[in-house]
């Protein structure tokens, strides 16, 4: 029994029980709904990514508008580290850096997320502050990234999603063969651009990336 219709039930009439239960039901809807998805079509597969507006608005509200410019449209994964993450969101295929860029947003890795497998977290510098359109999904418990202190090592890495379908797709991009993969330790002779590591050589496209229609 709805927990609602037996506190009524206690000071109330039975009729009074079902018309809390209908009442209650447009709020459960609503409250599953708040939070919007994020669909990453690739040339893999499509990736469903739930924000969680309420506890990083700010990196949510920043992804959503890179994706209803278009910005996203022919970036790829850059960085790919099996066991790690796969990274996306600051270059196109021909690994030229891709613009132009919003300004960076406030660091939300103090919200009480964590780096854990399937969930999705913003990219940034070795300053707190600097994310901007780039991102990354965890292939495994990366709790190392989250927030421990103030200072810019141990800030972390703001966590505002999760994948919530479409991680079998994260895995195969996981799995695409990279060029001068860190793992090796070895003087890297690919010509690539700026010191880039783990690069897939095969370009994984994110060819849309779209905020999903409310059911």
């Amino acid at each position: 029994m709805n927990k609602w219709c037996i506190i009524l039930w206690l000071g109330f009439v039975a009729s009074g029980c079902q018309a809390g239960a209908e009442a209650s039901e447009p709020t459960k809807k609503s409250a599953s709904q708040k939070n919007p998805v994020l669909v990453l079509e690739t040339n893999q597969g499509a990736i469903s990514i739930e924000l969680d507006r309420q506890k990083a608005p700010i990196s949510t509200e920043n992804i959503l508008s890179y994706a209803r410019d278009g910005f996203y449209t022919g970036v790829i994964f850059h960085r790919v580290i099996p066991g790690f993450m796969i990274q996306a969101g600051g270059f196109d295929a021909t690994l030229k850096r891709h613009g132009p860029l919003k300004k960076t947003i406030k660091n939300e890795a103090h919200n009480g997320l964590s780096n854990t497998r399937g969930t999705v977290a913003m990219a940034r510098t070795q300053v707190v502050d600097s994310a901007s359109s780039q991102f990354f999904i965890n292939l495994g418990d990366n709790s190392r990234l989250d927030h421990r202190s103030k200072d810019s090592r141990g800030y972390g890495y703001a966590v505002f999603g999760k994948v919530i379908k479409g991680m079998e797709v994260v895995d195969k991009i996981a799995g695409q063969q990279t060029l001068c993969p860190s793992s090796k330790r070895q003087p890297c002779r690919e010509n690539l651009p700026m010191g880039m590591r783990d690069v897939p050589a095969q370009a994984v496209v994110i060819k849309k990336a779209y905020q999903r229609k409310a059911n």
